[in-house]
């Protein structure tokens, strides 16, 4: 099968879907060629681009990552033809003696896929535009769509570009696109280029193209026009051959995990400069907020020292010289965006490097159960991160609260239970990485205006190799929400979260911390308790009175006794995220929970310190002391 424009006939081959699943005629979509200055394939709605698949490199075509895997080109050889004669992608069968079908096709709905022929029926095999990084023009011109950034919101302004309506950056999902900043003007002594890796490249059909120019020859091509915004190399093989070279807005480009090529963007001095100065002030790897930098490293990696950070300046100006708290306070930017700023103690014994270990893990997380951090500073002996705004503060605010644990009737509970258990969940299992936590409790589940919770403070989490179970630390730092085997041997896992998950919902239930709960039954701490009343028969006895009669016992009961299967003596007892996520929204049975561990039996208070004498677990292993962060 072949796509593409014979320049001798003038005879164009191209797809259209039907006008609609069981009308053949001929429908508003379309997949062809476009000639015009480096061709591109391109997926139309009528005559509007829809989907720019981008320009033919070595191994494929740069806006299909599938292409490189092998599993993609195990049936299939795509080669393309461009000369004389004409600009031809042509599809094989790798095989001609193996007979197979496949079949591509622009369907009614406005995507092209691969389907392979099995069982009877076509499988569809692969699809695009899958994403919306992939509409053409998602995010205006001179910008960039990076689906990975971590925030809801997927646009950002090229370097030395900033919106060109900043009112409607958001509200519009960037549509209006950037514009150059003031003060800025090309031709200057000191401009280069800073290089943004893996992207599929800006519309090449506004792209100047000399094939006989090396990767360095067309640097200084560039760099010698001044009206020269960009360039790359037409082919990405290891030799770099050939020359493409943008000259004005740059439209259409989004950023690859793993594939993609680099484009080289033409910057200032100032550009420059900024990014060999931030080595001295160990910056972090995320924009800055005020000059709408990248999201990401531009170079594509992920060093600490790629981007101007946010100015400590900015962050005292924001925050009235701190006033509002030393530790964590309220800010608001010069365009009255608001802000939390958490600064870190001089003395705090989170470190420089647990500090980027935060920054790093949150920016590369996005669900609606994590806290969104914005920026972060690191200047002489000052540490601080810049996060969305919650203005309900954290969920101890609450359920402590003799007043404002009322507010909080057993639906919102529920939602809050239900929304920290999926948060959870990601770290556990839907993420990119596999992240254990290790530091779950109700002071870092902070709440939003409608009071959903949004897990923070991931400086004490790991993250686990895709085959790693288990991990070992001589550093125990934590709180009476840690499980027994990371508090006795330094062991943690996902079932070490698991255990915290399931303290916390106990004391959301209940309205108790675990930490400071007196009782003169046989068991003086909030678990030890709860265990006696659930084996009586008593456990709706534990419920928090603000509640009134007004919740469903049987679901409070049940929640009750997932929350002690999750703190169970031995981690291989507890469930996983996922079991604790379904058991939590339906109504199976439950299997019966062993005895859990830190039964205490008395339990004082110093001024400095929380001493628990005989705190035996079921293994008789004793603590003397345990200190909290």
């Amino acid at each position: 099968m072949k796509v593409g424009l014979d320049k001798q006939t003038r005879l164009s081959r191209y797809l259209t879907s039907w006008k609609s699943k069981n009308d053949p005629k001929t429908g508003k979509y379309s997949f062809k060629i476009d000639p015009i200055g480096y061709p591109q394939l391109l997926l139309y709605k009528g005559r509007i681009p829809l989907w720019q698949v981008g320009s033919w490199s070595s191994q494929g075509f740069i806006g299909v990552s599938e292409m490189k895997s092998k599993l993609y080109n195990s049936l299939v050889n795509v080669s393309f033809v461009n000369n004389q004669d004409g600009i031809t992608i042509m599809y094989s069968i790798t095989e001609p003696n193996v007979y197979s079908k496949i079949m591509f096709v622009v369907d009614e709905s406005g995507t092209f896929g691969r389907y392979t022929w099995g069982d009877g029926k076509w499988v569809r095999f692969w699809f695009d535009p899958k994403d919306s990084c992939n509409i053409y023009l998602r995010c205006g011109p001179n910008s960039y769509c990076d689906p990975y950034n971590g925030d809801e919101f997927d646009c950002t302004c090229l370097p030395r570009f900033k919106p060109k309506s900043p009112l409607d950056w958001r509200i519009r999902d960037g549509l209006s696109g950037c514009v150059r900043d003031q003060g800025v003007s090309t031709c200057k002594s000191g401009e280069g280029f800073v290089k943004l890796a893996r992207v599929k490249v800006p519309d090449t059909s506004i792209a100047h193209v000399d094939m006989s120019l090396s990767l360095k020859e067309c640097e200084q091509e560039c760099l010698r026009n001044c009206s020269c915004t960009a360039y790359t190399t037409a082919d990405e093989s290891e030799e770099g051959i050939g020359c493409l070279t943008w000259h004005g807005d740059l439209v259409d480009i989004r950023t690859f995990s793993d594939e993609g090529q680099d484009l080289y963007i033409r910057v200032d001095s100032v550009v420059l400069g900024k990014r060999q100065s931030t080595d001295s002030y160990g910056a972090c790897s995320l924009p800055n907020l005020e000059d709408s930098s990248s999201r990401r490293d531009l170079d594509g990696t992920r060093k600490d020292s790629n981007l101007p950070v946010f100015d400590l300046k900015i962050i005292i100006a924001a925050t009235d010289n701190f006033s509002v708290a030393n530790m964590l306070g309220k800010g608001f930017l010069q365009n009255g965006m608001e802000i939390a700023v958490k600064r870190l103690s001089k003395n705090s014994s989170q470190g420089i490097e647990q500090f980027k270990n935060e920054v790093v893990l949150i920016a590369k997380l996005q669900h609606r159960n994590l806290l969104r951090i914005l920026d972060c500073c690191v200047q002489g002996e000052e540490k601080i991160l810049i996060y969305e705004y919650l203005p309900n503060n954290s969920l101890d605010s609450y359920i402590f609260d003799e007043t404002k644990r009322s507010w909080l009737d057993w639906r919102k509970r529920k939602e809050i239970i239900c929304g920290v258990a999926r948060g959870i969940l990601y770290l556990h299992q839907d993420s990119r990485l596999r992240i254990i936590h290790r530091d779950l409790k109700a002071s870092n589940v902070l709440l939003d205006t409608t009071l959903n919770p949004k897990i923070s403070d991931f400086g004490m989490a790991r993250i686990f190799r895709g085959d790693q179970v288990e991990a070992n630390t001589n550093c125990v730092v934590g709180t009476f929400y840690m499980s027994p085997e990371y508090a006795m041997q330094g062991l943690f896992s996902i079932k070490s979260d698991v255990f915290s998950f399931g303290v916390l919902l106990l004391e959301i239930i209940t309205g108790e911390r675990n930490t400071n709960y007196y009782h003169s039954g046989p068991s003086s701490n909030l678990i030890g308790h709860i265990w006696d009343q659930w084996k009586e028969g008593k456990t709706m006895e534990i419920v928090d009175p603000s509640l009134g009669e007004t919740y469903p016992t049987n679901e409070v009961s049940r929640c009750i006794q997932i929350g002690l299967l999750c703190v169970q003596e031995h981690a291989t007892d507890r469930p996983t995220m996922s079991a604790v996520v379904f058991m939590l929204s339906n109504d199976t049975p439950l299997p019966s929970p062993k005895q859990p561990a830190f039964i205490f039996k008395s339990t004082y208070n110093t001024k400095d310190q929380t001493t628990i004498e005989g705190a035996n677990s079921i293994n008789e292993i004793t603590i003397t002391k345990i200190d909290g962060r």
